[in-house]
């Protein structure tokens, strides 16, 4: 079931990937989320907290001006609030990824049969037997940065450089470190010229072009921003030394409580898919 269902004509979705919000979609925490294994050191994921979190999220979003969209889960698996994983969207439609959890790969076709009923254009498919997730590509400016790390493959992110350069964007690839399990879990846009970046959790050469925000070792996951507007970003609030370190960068920061889903590496930008921004 989808919620706040208002169909947006038009090819318009994202015209710069760090502008203003105007329209996002969700996927709500199901009670899988407790089977969820926890980042070391980490207690299990709370159902109950999850949705209450997930609801702030959302509320925050709307509170800004953004058109929020939630749907009911439906698979079986604890990571399917991770909505960002299944699309990456541009200016004129979605590209659909194939995703590496085989558990997870009918989220992609409820996610187009979502689009369709939302109006929003196939942009491209990452096809079998390739495998990328939407969580390892982050896009700022006019660059796709694509992570190299534990999920996808060589065929998945060779056929979204593709995709992405048919769309006007450039391809970086990010050696990500052992451990981290998604470019934007340790890294994120906080506007077209910056990025925050998790100290040793990527290749800082790869970001070269770019202004960055480098937060120090044990907050690193602060930096899986989600942009509102330039330079405006939602973050996890238990880093406070990373949000300081933003805010003394000029980023403004909305600090949320999400420690449900940080519990099991998950940031505000995976549990959100953009579908427009201006």
């Amino acid at each position: 079931m989808t919620t706040h269902r208002d169909v947006a004509y038009g090819p318009s979705l994202i015209a710069t990937p760090t502008g203003t919000l105007r329209r996002a979609l969700f996927v709500r925490p199901s009670r899988a989320i407790e089977r969820a294994v926890p980042l070391i050191g980490e207690p299990g994921a709370i159902y109950e907290r999850a949705i209450e979190q997930h609801d702030v999220l959302r509320k925050t979003l709307e509170y800004f001006g953004v058109e929020t969209m939630a749907m009911d889960p439906c698979g079986t698996d604890p990571y399917e609030s991770a909505t960002g994983d299944a699309a990456v969207v541009f200016q004129d439609g979605a590209a659909l990824m194939r995703l590496t959890a085989l558990s997870r790969r009918a989220e992609v076709d409820r996610m187009e049969t979502e689009f369709t009923n939302l109006d929003v254009p196939i942009a491209g498919h990452v096809s079998a037997p390739a495998l990328l997730d939407g969580s390892d590509v982050l896009l700022a400016g006019s660059t796709a940065f694509v992570g190299l790390g534990p999920r996808g493959n060589a065929l998945g992110r060779k056929g979204f450089t593709e995709l992405a350069r048919a769309h006007g964007y450039r391809v970086v690839e990010v050696k990500l470190a052992d451990g981290v399990p998604a470019l934007r879990a340790v890294a994120g846009a906080a506007a077209k010229d910056t990025i925050v970046i998790g100290a040793g959790k990527v290749d800082p050469e790869a970001f070269r072009e770019f202004k960055t925000i480098v937060l120090p070792l044990g907050e690193e996951q602060a930096a899986g921003v989600l942009p509102i507007d330039e330079g405006h970003v939602v973050a996890e609030i238990r880093f406070r030394t990373a949000l300081a370190t933003m805010r003394r960068a000029g980023i403004t920061v909305e600090a949320l409580d999400l420690y449900e889903f940080t519990k099991l590496g998950l940031t505000p930008s995976m549990l959100t898919l953009a579908l427009r921004r201006e």
